[in-house]
């Protein structure tokens, strides 16, 4: 099994350039950078070949420093704004070889937020290049558009698009849902990326409320062939929190 630390998280307590080579000594073998953005795209390149880890997902749009909401994907009268982020996320994705791109609804709702993310993603699948996959995925907060997993497999089912898929957080389908494992195991078909993370919050992997090696074993039963993101809180010793790793191991 691919599996990547989210070094915006894991390593927190190093230099981000830092972080690329001791998630290779860890044994991750990738690295997921949801927001590469305030770095040239060329240092995080060189950090990533230093390491020979390759970047396997960013996130789109940027952070919004001015604080106002993360993600517009569904939010109507924002698609120029859209446009322009997944244009600047895409000059990331080509110079980093990312394979996946996970595009944030932000918070809206009712039928003008449906109708306005489903444009989006159409633009956005029929805009990315051949080989880059895109991702949406349910947020656990008050006033995100995509609230479930049922529904956000509506939306995917709807586009029609093979390169749009299913983000699978585990944490949040615990969250939203319960039971991650089934979750995880009624939306497998859809999955392009599993999100790896315990509750409560953003736990580390088996130490909360998920039957994690129960979660494993459904994922292989799935056949599944995408990365497994590390995506969650380590607290100021990252190594202390890799006792899970065996696990995902042949």
């Amino acid at each position: 099994m691919k599996l990547a630390a989210n070094i915006s998280r894991l390593w927190a307590e190093l230099p981000y350039l830092d972080r690329f080579d001791v998630a290779a000594e860890a044994g991750f073998d990738g690295v997921a950078v949801p927001f590469p953005y305030d770095m040239p795209a060329k240092e995080t390149q060189r950090a990533a070949w230093r390491s020979a880890l390759p970047v396997v997902q960013i996130s789109a749009p940027p952070p919004n420093y001015t604080g106002g909401g993360r993600g517009f994907a569904a939010v109507p009268g924002l698609e120029a704004r859209f446009q322009y982020d997944l244009r600047r996320a895409l000059r990331y994705c080509e110079a980093l070889r990312v394979p996946v791109l996970h595009l944030m609804a932000g918070e809206a709702s009712g039928a003008a937020a449906r109708e306005t993310l489903l444009a989006n993603l159409r633009h956005a699948s029929a805009t990315v290049p051949e080989g880059l996959a895109l991702t949406i995925g349910p947020q656990p907060t008050e006033g995100a558009f995509l609230g479930d997993f049922d529904m956000t497999a509506e939306i995917i089912a709807e586009i029609g698009s093979p390169n749009i898929g299913l983000r699978f957080h585990s944490g949040h389908a615990a969250l939203l849902h319960g039971d991650a494992v089934a979750v995880f195991e009624k939306h497998a078909a859809r999955v392009r990326q599993i999100q790896l993370a315990d509750t409560p919050g953003a736990g580390v992997p088996g130490t909360g409320q998920i039957d994690l090696p129960r979660l494993v074993q459904s994922i292989r039963a799935a056949d599944y062939k995408g990365w497994v993101v590390a995506d969650y809180d380590t607290g100021p010793r990252t190594e202390a929190t890799l006792t899970w790793l065996p696990l995902f191991r042949d």
